[in-house]
């Protein structure tokens, strides 16, 4: 039986040891590293747990086998861990951000942060990477001695920035957010630590943000044939994973359509971890990577596909957009959803009195802006189940979210 060898780690990994520190000191223990002590405390964290109530695709009363923010956030963290394993980085590191990474969503999905966003267009906006800053930097409020986790500068800088530098060195927005504003939520933090948003992220926040995309690919695939949206034979068109179809059904005559679905998943997970693994080994000689300094000084990421396994991830997502993502049944349920948040935030904005008290119980007296961020706190923190319930409490309305 083959036995995998020891991944030696890398010179350019994530040291723990070496770790910038946290915003408030605190004591090491002799039991966990600091970015073991990082990843803990994201799971124990109630953002976390709330992510079982909150939509990945479909609403959750769709059935019980589907994603929610919360599988798919652990096998988000499980492709992490095996990336960092094979290329010798941190995997405590890279397991903390792939927990992390979506800590901030709403309710409902992109759908209800699209709609978050638009009721907030007056007041910074809303963008759930921002959010997910801001939960482990200011909402998460369990301990004595300060608001938030209190994570290392690393778990930190690899949240807000994981999919690339965020502006330039002279402080433009740069990136996804060239030409507008930064997050409300980024800048306002970034005036209490400097994560240099200049740079790249380490190299395990690079590899918790290509497992997000390998994660959404074959999972979004296999929900998308459980809900009958697409059959598992239409794949046989798309580069690799039509390779990987193939091989499955000439091995396997005949298996059943769920097994077959599992196999073709299982083993585009696979390719594509080995298609990152080897392509990121490339770069790292090419690019002369020697220290994390270097990853994040690099002209480039340098964790991510080859062109070739790129082309195939662009394909897939063009394949479900139409038939899933943008299927006329998604698109119904999806606007619903997202007014109920529109009426959600509305109602809140006129009447403030009607948020719990530890959430408006100081905004008497406050402007505009204000109120508007600390109702979007609120709302983006509720699962799916809490919005429906509020929304009922004041509408007679009646969401149709089947």
């Amino acid at each position: 039986m083959a036995i995998l060898a020891e991944v030696k780690r890398a010179s350019f990994a994530a040291d723990p040891a070496r770790s910038r520190g946290r915003l408030f000191p605190e004591e090491e223990t002799a039991s966990r590293n600091a970015f073991r002590r990082d990843c803990d405390r994201i799971i124990h964290s109630t953002a976390f747990r709330r992510l079982k109530h909150k939509t990945q695709v479909f609403i959750s009363s769709k059935g019980d086998h589907f994603r929610t923010r919360l599988t798919h956030t652990l096998e988000v963290a499980q492709i992490a861990r095996a990336l960092a394993r094979r290329l010798g980085l941190d995997e405590d590191l890279a397991e903390t951000l792939a927990l992390a990474h979506d800590l901030g969503h709403p309710p409902f999905g992109h759908a209800g942060e699209d709609a978050l966003n638009e009721c907030m267009k007056d007041f910074g906006g809303f963008d759930h990477n921002a959010q997910s800053l801001r939960v482990v930097t200011s909402l998460e409020r369990h301990y004595a001695s300060f608001d938030g986790l209190n994570l290392t500068w690393e778990s930190l800088e690899g949240i807000a920035k994981h999919n690339g530098p965020l502006t330039d060195r002279a402080g433009k927005p740069a990136g996804r957010y060239a030409g507008r504003e930064l997050p409300y939520a980024i800048a306002e933090y970034a005036k209490e630590q400097n994560l240099e948003l200049w740079s790249y992220a380490g190299a395990e926040a690079q590899a918790a943000a290509i497992a997000d995309d390998i994660a959404y690919d074959a999972h979004d695939l296999d929900d998308a044939v459980r809900a009958e949206l697409v059959k598992i034979e239409e794949l046989s068109a798309l580069p690799v994973a039509g390779e990987i179809y193939a091989r499955v059904v000439a091995k396997y005559p005949g298996v059943e359509s769920g097994r077959l679905t599992y196999e073709v998943t299982r083993r585009l997970i696979a390719a594509m971890i080995n298609d990152v693994v080897a392509e990121s080994g490339g770069r790292f000689d090419a690019l002369n990577i020697r220290t994390a300094t270097d990853v994040r000084n690099a002209s480039q990421a340098t964790i991510g596909f080859s062109q070739a396994m790129q082309a195939a991830d662009g394909a897939i997502k063009g394949f479900l957009t139409p038939r899933m993502y943008r299927h006329p049944r998604v698109l119904k349920t999806m606007r619903n959803a997202q007014a109920v948040l529109r009426g959600l935030f509305g109602h809140y904005f006129a009447h403030i009195e009607e948020l719990p008290a530890e959430w408006g119980g100081d905004l008497a007296g406050a402007g505009d802006f204000t109120r508007a961020r600390r109702i979007a706190d609120f709302i983006a923190g509720m699962t799916d189940n809490f919005a429906l319930q509020e929304h009922r409490r004041f509408f007679d309305s009646r969401p149709d979210l089947r």
